[in-house]
C-alpha cells in the first residue's frame, strides 16, 4: 500500500504542476504575454479563453489535491488488494483525464462536452480527445467514491 500511496502522491503533484502551468496560460491570455520589465509585455500568444484557463487552473488544482488526499486516505479505506490498486490507478486516470479535458476543451469549439457538434460549437479532434477519456472517468469516479464511502462507513459502524 505504501508504494501505491507514493505513486498517487507523485501523480497528484505532477497534476498540480500542470495546473500551475495553466495559471501561466491564464496570465498570458489576460495581458497578452508576460511582463519582463514594468510596462513591457513580451507577447506570448496562447490558445483558449480566460474562462477556459481559469477552469484548467482551478480544476486541475482540485484534481491534483484529490489524488493526494485519496492517496493519503487509502490506508483508512478497507479494500481488497484488487480494489486498492483499482482505486489508486483509477483516481490517477480520472485526474489526468479531467486535466486533459480542461486543456483540450479550451482548444475545442465544442469545449469537449460531446463527441459531435453541440450548441457551443463544432466537434474536432481536440473535442474528442477531451471528451472520451473524461466520459470514462465520470462513471469511474462515482463507482470508486461509492465503494470507498460504503466500506469506510461499514467499518466505522463495526467499531461502535
Amino acid at each position: 500500500m505504501a508504494r501505491l500511496q507514493k505513486i498517487m502522491i507523485g501523480h497528484g503533484l505532477l497534476i498540480l504542476l500542470v495546473a500551475q502551468l495553466a495559471g501561466f496560460a491564464l496570465v498570458f491570455v489576460l495581458i497578452g504575454g508576460i511582463e519582463v520589465w514594468p510596462g513591457t509585455i513580451l507577447s506570448i500568444p496562447i490558445y483558449g479563453t480566460e474562462a477556459g484557463w481559469v477552469r484548467a487552473h482551478s480544476g486541475g488544482t482540485m484534481n491534483g489535491i484529490l489524488v493526494v488526499v485519496i492517496g493519503l486516505a487509502l490506508p483508512k479505506i478497507p479494500l481488497s488488494d484488487f480494489m486498492q490498486k483499482l482505486t489508486a490507478w483509477g483516481f490517477i486516470y480520472i485526474s489526468w483525464s479531467f486535466t486533459g479535458f480542461y486543456w483540450f476543451g479550451n482548444a475545442a469549439a465544442n469545449r469537449s462536452l460531446s463527441m459531435g457538434d453541440n450548441p457551443l460549437g463544432e466537434s474536432d479532434i481536440y473535442g474528442v480527445l477531451g471528451y472520451v477519456p473524461g466520459l470514462i472517468s465520470i462513471v469511474l469516479i462515482f463507482v470508486l467514491l461509492a465503494v470507498g464511502a460504503k466500506n469506510v462507513l461499514a467499518a466505522a459502524k463495526e467499531e461502535t
